[in-house]
């Protein structure tokens, strides 16, 4: 069960159609009081490895983007359970991917409620971060904005 209200997956999955996207990738902000939670990638990641990041993914054929971030919260930090979101936020920015598709990762506020993070193999650490100290962290400047959007008022 996900609670999404204000949310239309469907126009998200088809305003990336219209926009020529062939890569679909979703992500979490997820957040206790004022802190997000930040992974830190292997080094031996074959893939931006060692740098900061949030729970991430691409999305997998026959996915949709809650099914894919669901998926993902499980394998990266061991979440099962309902999804909540938090209602109506949603970022996203388009970039050419390793393989050079065009990609969108999309990204979503997931309140903490306290429930245990679990690192899988590609992660080393984790932190809680306020948005106010992004400077001391080396998450991309996409993620940046995408945090700094959540964050507003």
């Amino acid at each position: 069960m996900t609670a999404a209200s204000r949310l239309d997956i469907q126009q998200l999955h088809a305003d990336a159609d219209r926009d020529g996207i062939t890569k679909l990738v979703v992500g979490a902000i997820v957040h206790t009081a004022d802190r997000v939670l930040i992974l830190r990638r292997s080094a031996e990641d074959t893939f931006m490895a060692g740098i900061e990041e949030l729970p991430s993914g691409g999305v997998e054929p026959g996915e949709n983007l809650l099914t894919a971030l669901e998926r993902e919260l499980a394998e990266e930090i061991g979440w099962t359970g309902p999804l909540i979101l938090d209602p109506g936020f949603v970022a996203h920015f388009d970039y050419i991917s390793g393989s050079g598709r065009r990609a969108r990762q999309h990204m979503f506020g997931v309140p903490h409620h306290a429930r245990p993070i679990v690192l899988s193999n590609e992660h080393t650490a984790y932190r809680w971060l306020h948005p106010a100290d992004l400077a001391d962290s080396d998450v991309t400047d996409e993620t940046a904005q995408a945090i700094r959007d959540w964050a507003a008022p």
